[in-house]
């Protein structure tokens, strides 16, 4: 039976359909928004997996090619592995529809979100949480929701929801969020500079659109919803749970107190050991099990210290921000680089400016574009102390990059003001707690150090929650552990004047917009001594750029000058390049990037242009030289590729009979331009100019 349903969402129609297509998933809507189409499937296994220390969920958003009627490109013309934006989205819909699976249910789910149909206006991603949540509410896998996925912008002071490519590009926010019918579940994006008042405005403003989405969903999940998959809890023997407590809890209490993560860790895995090999005999091959209780206990340690005793782990206040250290041109051939280290979680950035060559080409389903700025996020194992096969990056380190990229991207300049293609490359040294944070705060500070004239510095800074009922402690500057066996992961960045960008994670039914404005007002808080502090390193942008970047200057020509400047098969721009050492690059548009490793390079390269571009101007006086002699007079070039006629009246005071008494071919001659008629034509005066010259 298909069931369709639709209501009007922001300026659109959303309809979820179900039962046409891919009937045999547990699971599967389509989801329309505009001209814009997506298939949502859920699939549980049969049989529970074994215990992974997690629970197996996997989340694959694929983009066709063919929804946007394009062939891909490459040798085998189909679509590959997944584009950073894929990942991105997938990130977007695993987040929020995680932790609202059963803690019991143990059973393989995967998820996969296709893009069938693109209108190249409406981006599908917020489409997919919509469609993953139906997908599984209607099936028989355990799941607490609904939920549903809006993207908010704002043009011109009016909230959009769902915005489509071209209004956000005018939108002074994008923000993602996901929420249930009560609480806002997951938050991510990016924004101008904008306050704490203004994104909860926005928040609520999006939740409340949100709430027709769920609604929506309830009325197909009551028409054809499939009675759920009974979970049952894995019974564990109390004896052991009272065995495990005994043994441990007062020597983990008191390594919890260890304020070094290293000497904590080690203490806790020695722990374990002694306790597994203890347990061994009375409880064989039940490691996986001691394990997990273990764990409970520490995460009911740690919870109860900063609920009941008002004492993190490593000893500081709720508002308290670890030590932070900065440093700048650490690294003496890079452009620019810092070093930031707040606490145990250390960040090396470096900045590097290239040449519009160095650009960044990116396809997607809505079109072709070019990005100048590029932030990369790494995580190498010996930054925690492990060992692990080195690949390409995994979607946490996409994902983090790119948090860190839209922070920094409001204070980078444009084209226009500073014509370098800019990569900075975050390499996380150490870790324990909000690395993403820290590349903020290291990025900023190796753009300054290139010399980069960004707007303002930025910071970043990572917020924990802990909440037991009315009982609630939000945290600033969350350690990895707290991060683990805390309820929020909410970081924030910004600059003096406002929030850049932020992402939050709830692993709780929801927050609040009372508890979200409190942790963004600590937050603001945090922010603003981070940036005091990073201050006293480098205030602003070094006035040059490192003697190793190259040099680069723009100009503007009239787009009609551009075959001037290119000449006859190439031949007058490699004339340029040849005299004066620098590379040029023109746009259709008329724009021209001349780089050089040198600055003297550059100047004779764009005088060499203006002169040859430049134009004739009423008035002036000119050197010319004589290109062709009449009987009425000469044809004189002022500028290159300028002629203008000297008539004979205007050659001389006394009357003038033959030209060439005067003048011949190839003689220099000065000039005044006295008139440009309506055609463009030049008429010229040797006498006028022989008047001026005198007067001078």
């Amino acid at each position: 039976m298909i069931t369709t349903k639709e209501i009007m969402v922001g300026e659109s129609i959303l309809t979820i359909e179900t039962g046409k297509i891919a009937k045999q998933a547990d699971g599967s809507v389509l989801v329309r928004y505009g001209d814009t189409v997506i298939l949502a499937t859920a699939v549980a296994s049969k049989e529970p997996v074994e215990n992974r220390g997690f629970f197996p969920l996997s989340v694959e958003y694929r983009e066709k090619s063919y929804a946007a009627g394009k062939i891909p490109g490459g040798f085998f013309k189909r679509e590959g592995r997944p584009q950073e934006k894929e990942v991105l989205s997938a990130r977007l819909i695993d987040r929020p529809i995680r932790p609202l699976f059963p803690k019991e249910f143990m059973h393989e789910v995967q998820i996969v979100i296709t893009v069938l149909s693109s209108d190249k206006e409406n981006d599908p991603d917020v489409l997919g949480t919509i469609g993953a949540s139906t997908a599984l509410m209607i099936s028989d896998i355990p799941f607490n929701g609904p939920i549903a996925s809006v993207r908010v912008g704002r043009v011109d002071g009016e909230l959009i929801i769902n915005p489509i490519f071209s209004q956000l590009e005018d939108s002074d926010v994008d923000i993602v969020i996901a929420a249930s019918e009560d609480a806002i579940a997951m938050v991510e994006g990016e924004s101008r500079e904008i306050s704490e008042e203004e994104l909860i405005e926005i928040l609520e403003f999006g939740h409340e659109a949100i709430k027709k989405i769920i609604q929506l969903e309830k009325d197909i999940i009551k028409e054809i919803g499939k009675e759920k998959r009974k979970v049952e809890a894995a019974e564990v023997d109390q004896d052991l749970v009272k065995k495990v407590r005994k043994n441990v809890l007062p020597q983990l209490a008191e390594t919890l107190k260890i304020k070094g993560k290293i000497e904590r860790s080690t203490s806790k895995h020695e722990i374990l050991r002694s306790l597994q090999e203890s347990l061994q005999e009375e409880y064989p091959e039940q490691e996986l099990i001691i394990s997990e209780i273990y764990h409970d206990i520490e995460k009911e340690l740690i919870r109860n210290m900063i609920l009941q005793e008002k004492v993190r782990i490593d000893g500081r206040g709720y508002d308290d921000i670890r030590n932070v250290e900065c440093e700048v041109a650490l690294l003496p051939r890079t452009h620019g680089s810092a070093l930031f280290t707040r606490g145990e979680t250390q960040c090396l950035a470096a900045t590097t400016l290239g040449t519009k060559v160095d650009e960044q080409k990116i396809e997607r389903l809505e079109g072709s574009s070019w990005k100048s700025y590029t932030l990369h996020y790494n995580f190498p194992p010996y930054s925690v102390g492990e060992i692990k096969f080195f690949r390409g990056p995994g979607r946490r380190e996409i994902g983090h990059g790119n948090l860190a990229e839209r922070a920094l991207k409001p204070v980078v300049p444009v084209d226009d003001l500073f014509p370098y293609t800019i990569r900075v490359v975050s390499d996380i040294m150490e870790s324990n707690g909000s690395s993403s944070m820290a590349t903020v705060c290291a990025g900023s500070l190796a753009l300054m150090d290139a010399g980069v004239p960004v707007k303002l510095p930025v910071a970043g800074i990572a917020m924990g929650m802990v909440k037991d009922d009315n009982n609630v402690a939000i945290l600033t500057d969350i350690l990895g552990d707290e991060d683990h066996c805390g309820d929020m992961d909410f970081k924030v960045a910004g600059t003096r004047n406002g929030i850049t960008a932020f992402q939050m994670d709830i692993k709780i039914a929801g927050i609040s917009s009372e508890l979200m404005k409190k942790a963004l007002d600590k937050a603001h808080d945090a922010r603003m001594k981070l940036l005091d502090i990073m201050n006293k390193t480098i205030e602003e942008p070094r006035e040059d750029i490192s003697l190793y970047a190259p040099r680069i200057q723009s100009m503007q020509l009239d787009p009609d000058d551009i075959g001037l400047v290119i000449g006859p098969g190439g031949k007058t721009i490699r004339d340029i390049i040849d005299r004066s050492g620098a590379e040029i690059n023109i746009d259709d548009d008329g724009v021209v990037q001349i780089t050089s490793e040198d600055k003297e390079s550059c100047d004779k390269a764009r005088n060499i242009i203006e002169e040859l571009t430049k134009k004739p101007e009423r008035g002036e006086i000119y050197k010319g030289k004589v290109k062709k002699i009449t009987n009425f007079g000469a044809f004189v070039e002022i500028l290159p590729g300028k002629e203008g006629l000297l008539h004979i009246s205007e050659i001389a005071k006394e009357h003038v009979r033959n030209v060439e008494d005067y003048l011949k071919v190839g003689d220099e001659v000065d000039v005044k331009l006295i008139n440009i008629d309506q055609e463009g034509k030049l008429k010229l005066s040797r006498k006028a100019a022989l008047d001026d010259l005198k007067k001078k």
